[in-house]
């Protein structure tokens, strides 16, 4: 039976654990940003802004060849891969930080060949060699009574949902990326286009005054100019092919491909995407829960808050038990025996008393890193309501740009039809073919461009958006359950 000494000690080690709920620093408390409640509304009229926005949103621009590169790009892109990975990392980390709960047991076992000095203290009168034998266990628990283990696994949890919004950033940034790639290769093969029309069509006027230079109603002036007006259109389409294959080839590297691997897919000039005719928007304080950015940062500081309990817990002591229990014999056939046990085991406290301000300090760096954290995350809450913002104001201003390019455009072709048959006729001078060819050469890449910058714009806002149209699910006690990367790459299930 236990003798009192024994039942004091044993009552003082059970009784631990109750006082394990003293949790010191700071309890987190999310921050509330300001926000307006509307966009500027002279900024969302042709906008249905009702707070829902689709979560794929490129689907409504309806082009199958740009939808399979979002899934490519998703399956296969290595910074996508590698954001994984750190997610990954930061699961693993909050795992281990849990650990810190349990008991650490060890099993232990040696053996020893030992011989003392003659001329020593213990070999005095004996210089035989002799064997020692032992096998057991032992173990340390550590109690969080004031809640360091606590606040470290809140730090690795709030860690681990700050990757998992870096991953939806990442695919985010991605997604829009292709897009972008995608469009400004529609808009330069576009352009491509109207240049060989044009070309074709001032071929056409080098024709004709040819003719009239042979039949001798106009001077060769004619021909050299209508020559020097088609070479300057041909010298413009070297620069646009090469712009289209930098175009193909990034895409090529955002689905994880060789440059040229898309070649088949890409090359066949396709118009650029067009319009949806609905374009759904959310409302500013919507941006919290979309943009990943944001949500990143906002664990982040999470995190950090956590830490400066952490920090500060190491002002007050720490309680442990400890024990060990085993065997040990001189002769090994005698290791198993009964006489051979022995154990040990009892509390042990460790309280830093002294140690020249360095846990205060340490606790003050902490604090200065979450303010430093705080200020990060209203700069991204700031500079998200700037995008959408700036971007909405691009959107509608191309817009207005493109309808009046439109109109521009088609003047400028009426314009030149009836010039040429005015020259034809001998009644206007070839200066003023020239100069509407040009300007309908000009109009045309301006449309082009315009209609490209509108999808460009578009697209931009979406991603400025957050990317998905409805809110994500809370990463709190959310897992990454991956025997499977590539699924959860392919479906964005994380």
């Amino acid at each position: 039976m236990f003798t009192s000494k024994q039942k004091n000690l044993l009552l003082f080690i059970l009784a631990i654990p109750f006082y394990a709920g003293c949790t010191v620093g700071p309890d987190y408390q999310p921050p509330q940003p300001d926000v307006p409640d509307q966009w500027h509304q002279q900024l969302v009229e042709g906008f249905q802004v009702d707070g829902s926005m689709p979560m794929q949103w490129w689907q409504l621009i309806d082009d199958p060849i740009l939808s399979d590169l979002i899934t490519q790009a998703r399956q296969n892109n290595p910074d996508l891969g590698s954001a994984y990975w750190n997610l990954v990392q930061a699961r693993y980390w909050r795992d281990y930080v849990t650990g810190n709960y349990d008991p650490s047991v060890n099993a232990v076992g040696s053996y020893t060949r030992s011989e003392y000095s003659e001329n020593g203290f213990f070999g005095a009168g004996s210089s035989d060699p002799f064997d020692t034998y032992s096998v057991g266990f032992d173990a340390v628990w550590e109690f969080d009574v004031f809640g360091r283990f606590k606040r470290a696994e809140e730090s690795a949890q709030a860690s681990y949902e700050a990757q998992v919004e870096n991953y939806r950033d990442v695919m985010v940034s991605l997604s829009a990326e292709v897009a972008r790639n995608y469009v400004e290769l529609r808009t330069v093969q576009a352009r491509i286009e109207y240049t060989l029309q044009n070309i074709e069509s001032q071929e056409g006027t080098l024709e004709l005054a040819n003719a009239r230079f042979r039949s001798e109603l106009v001077s060769r002036l004619d021909v050299e100019q209508a020559k020097l007006n088609l070479t300057d259109t041909q010298s413009q389409v070297p620069p646009l092919r090469s712009r289209e294959q930098a175009a193909m080839n990034r895409l090529c590297v955002l689905v994880g491909k060789n440059p040229g691997q898309l070649q088949d897919l890409l090359a066949d000039s396709k118009q650029i995407p067009s319009l949806p005719e609905n374009v759904s928007i959310s409302m500013p304080a919507d941006l919290l829960r979309q943009r990943p950015d944001i949500r990143r940062a906002e664990r982040e500081l999470a995190a950090q808050s956590a830490q400066i309990g952490y920090a500060t817990a190491y002002l007050y002591p720490s309680f442990s038990l400890t024990g060990n229990i085993g065997l040990e014999a001189m002769d090994f056939s005698n290791l198993f025996e009964r006489g051979s046990r022995n154990y040990g085991f009892g509390p042990s406290f460790r309280w830093n008393i002294f140690n020249g301000g360095r846990i205060r300090n340490q606790i003050r760096i902490e604090e200065s890193k979450s303010e430093f954290l705080y200020q990060q995350y209203r700069s991204a809450v700031l500079t998200a309501l700037e995008e959408v913002e700036s971007t909405l104001t691009d959107y509608m201003q191309e817009l207005q740009r493109m309808t009046s390019l439109q109109e521009s455009v088609a003047a400028a072709k009426e314009s030149v039809d009836l010039v040429r048959d005015q020259y034809k006729n001998g009644l206007t001078d070839f200066q003023n073919v020239l100069i509407l060819q040009r300007s309908q050469l000009v109009q045309e890449d301006k449309l082009v461009q315009s209609e490209g910058q509108v999808i460009l714009n578009l697209i931009r806002l979406y991603k400025a958006l957050g990317g998905w149209g409805e809110a994500l699910p809370q990463a709190e006690g959310q897992d990454v359950q991956s025997p499977d990367r590539q699924d959860e790459l392919t479906n964005g299930s994380i």
